[in-house]
């Protein structure tokens, strides 16, 4: 399964190496996700991390960085819901409901369908799926490799999500409440989530 961690929305300082850490420690994929901030800002931020980190991030909104910074890919939703002319990336897209996956994930190469379970960081934001509904679309080959779980994702829950045919999850919340842990309990949480990942049954 992929192993994919959404950056906080706000910047805070020492955030390039922990995205660093992130991906030494086996992070397939990070989104970076500022829906506040100016491309400016997320470029400081980009200008911090080397070329091989850069290239593990799928940028949300700013496009036009994607390329000169050596991104892995585009990541489309409400806001920009278009690829740029030209552009010949990885293209990723939020989905919020089944009907979406089925429109979109044929075009992208993979698409977040959220929320899965209830919010760790968003108070309220709650699952929009059952566990019957889920099965269903399971069944019905709608929940397939492209499709990667979003939203109150833990480690305890990947055998899950695994058994129901995701391609990957993607963590939030769950991942950045680690970022102010010191570098030995941070180390260890990320281990133990990779294990999560790693394990086949």
């Amino acid at each position: 399964m992929k192993w994919i961690a959404i950056t906080s929305p706000s910047f805070y300082d020492g955030e390039a190496v922990f995205i660093k850490m992130l991906t030494d420690c086996g992070v397939d994929t990070v989104h970076l996700r500022k829906p506040g901030a100016s491309a400016d800002d997320c470029a400081r931020l980009l200008d911090r991390m080397s070329g091989a980190d850069r290239a593990h991030i799928v940028i949300h909104d700013f496009f036009e960085l994607a390329v000169p910074y050596g991104l892995k890919g585009i990541h489309l939703n409400s806001r920009r819901n278009e690829v740029p002319d030209g552009y010949t990336g990885q293209v990723s897209r939020s989905c919020h409901s089944l009907d979406e996956v089925q429109r979109y994930s044929p075009e992208c190469d993979y698409v977040f369908l959220s929320p899965i379970f209830d919010s760790v960081s968003k108070q309220g934001y709650q699952s929009a799926f059952t566990a019957e509904t889920l099965s269903r679309a399971a069944e019905d080959g709608i929940i397939n490799r492209k499709v990667i779980a979003l939203g109150g994702v833990t480690p305890d829950k990947i055998p899950y999500l695994r058994s129901l045919g995701f391609g990957g999850a993607a963590m939030l919340g769950c991942i950045n409440s680690l970022a102010s842990l010191p570098e030995a309990d941070l180390l260890t949480s990320l281990d133990k989530i990779k294990a999560a990942f790693m394990k086949k049954s």
